[in-house]
Formats: C-alpha cells, sequence, structure tokens
C-alpha cells in the first residue's frame, strides 16, 4: 500500500453537507475563496505525492471506496488548490475535469479531523 494522496478536514463549510443528496463531496484548500468556503470541506494538508489513477482506493477515516475515473484536472487542481470534488456514483467516464469518480456507495459520515487518503 502506498500512499497517493493525504489529507485531514480542519473545518467544514455550513453548506458543504448540501452536495451529499448529490453523492458529492468538494474539498479546498484553507485558503480557498470566501465565498466558497461556505460549500467546501476544509483542510491544511495537502500532500500528493504521485498520480491519482483509476483503480486507487480513497480511505474517508478507514472506509474504502474505489476510484472508477479521474477528471483530466484532478491531480493539477489538487496540486495547485487543494480543490476537487469528489462523486459517489460509480461512473466509469469523467465528464467533470476537476471531478474525481468514485464507486456507488453511501458517503461515511465526514468530521473535523477526518482523514482522505488515497492509497495504490
Amino acid at each position: 500500500m502506498t500512499t497517493v494522496y493525504k489529507t485531514i478536514i480542519q473545518d467544514i463549510g455550513k453548506n458543504a453537507g448540501d452536495f451529499l443528496e448529490y453523492k458529492m463531496i468538494v474539498i479546498f484548500k484553507d485558503n480557498a475563496p470566501q465565498e466558497l468556503k461556505d460549500y467546501c470541506y476544509i483542510h491544511h494538508l495537502n500532500k500528493l505525492d504521485s498520480t491519482i489513477k483509476e483503480g486507487n482506493t480513497l480511505l474517508i477515516d478507514g472506509e474504502e471506496y474505489q476510484v472508477t475515473a479521474v477528471g483530466s484536472l484532478v491531480n493539477e487542481n489538487l496540486k495547485e488548490l487543494g480543490h476537487i470534488t469528489f462523486k459517489f456514483s460509480g461512473e466509469t467516464e469523467a465528464e467533470v475535469p476537476g471531478t474525481l469518480y468514485l464507486e456507488d456507495k453511501e458517503i461515511g459520515n465526514i468530521s473535523i479531523e477526518s482523514v482522505l487518503e488515497i492509497i495504490e
């Protein structure tokens, strides 16, 4: 098991949970523009060690989710901005460039100090 990416949630925007009904979460590094902070899970650690690929596994506090597709800007946006969308729909074609697609599975509870990690 090799860590590809790791971060820790430090704050949760008051409207971040609104996307859960669409099976989505949005993360942004703590330098997010103020107008977006209310809609994001904010993190401070942004450690991308290699390229995220289909077949990797996302861990949210140890709960596993298989990566099914990777938008063309996911790695760049994560590295530069700490910002991507996670979509838990099982789609195998990446329609939105900044979205990481994951297996269609219920999203576990994400709270302050939750660890998000992508492994290969």
